[in-house]
């Protein structure tokens, strides 16, 4: 017999415990800007990401490093203004939590009373379990991310699939325990072995999303210009293309310039 979803005319970090537990898999995206939030919301995605990845596919950057926490919050802000039911998520940059807790608080703080985001997210396990309990310590709901952690590029040196060792699956087990522990309403597990995913999913009581993590986690997220196809040279594995706006966005260009070069726009209908 069949359950009923529950509707939830807000998320919450409570909503999203509960869809884990109602076993409701959780949708989540990334967004950047208003227009574009505003259409991810509408489409009843449960979680926006306001990601670090701007860095690359607003900014052209080869990493997430560069990223400021000034522009972060920017992102974020056009985010929050776009959107009426998603729980809005924020990274943390590079820089902004990793050496000092009380710089961690300070830059959480920062982004929630300067953007209105509604969670924090931060890289690894137990390196940074300091800055994490500084954070929730003072009220902030945090989302952590283990695997492959993309901030820490120039340390991995390969943008790879992590914890295939033993050693290092461990550890990640370990970590997830301990973000759990800690008080993390969810985790994002990055480009580990869908078996190993699936295990963490199971050992916690908070949702685990998943992106190149296998279907056994409790949800799933992309960078919407890749799911979009607004990107075309991002080609791994675990990214399924929705669209082509790429080449359908080429082709509405060239039409238009060609229209332009002619003189077919605008037309007699399109002018005073």
């Amino acid at each position: 017999m069949s359950v009923a979803k529950k509707q939830y005319k807000r998320i919450t970090t409570k909503s999203l415990v509960e869809m884990k537990k109602n076993g409701e898999k959780i949708a989540m995206l990334t967004a950047y800007d208003y227009t574009m939030a505003k259409i991810v919301d509408s489409s009843g995605i449960d979680v926006i990401l306001v990601g670090d990845s701007a860095s690359n596919v607003m900014a052209g950057h080869e990493t997430t490093l560069p990223i400021t926490l000034d522009q972060m919050i920017y992102h974020a802000a056009s985010v929050v203004r776009g959107i009426e039911r998603s729980l809005v998520v924020v990274d943390l940059p590079f820089g902004s939590y990793q050496s000092d807790p009380k710089e961690a608080l300070r830059s959480s703080i920062r982004i929630m009373k300067e953007s209105g985001g509604h969670a924090v997210k931060l890289e690894g396990g137990k390196e940074v379990k300091d800055s994490i309990k500084r954070i929730l310590n003072a009220g902030i709901p945090v989302m952590g991310h283990l695997g492959l952690t993309p901030q820490s590029i120039y340390k991995f040196g390969t943008y790879t699939v992590r914890a295939k060792e033993d050693e290092e699956a461990e550890k990640l087990k370990a970590d997830a325990l301990m973000l759990e522990k800690l008080g993390c309403f969810a985790m994002v597990l990055e480009k580990v072995p869908a078996k190993l995913a699936k295990e963490v999913a199971e050992s916690v009581s908070i949702p685990v999303i998943g992106i190149g993590a296998g279907n056994g986690v409790d949800g799933q997220v992309l960078v919407v210009h890749d799911m979009i196809g607004m990107t075309h040279e991002f080609n791994p594995r675990f990214l399924r293309r929705y669209l082509d706006l790429y080449s359908e966005m080429t082709t509405a260009f060239e039409n238009y310039r060609s229209d332009v070069k002619s003189g077919d726009f605008p037309n007699d209908q399109e002018q005073y």
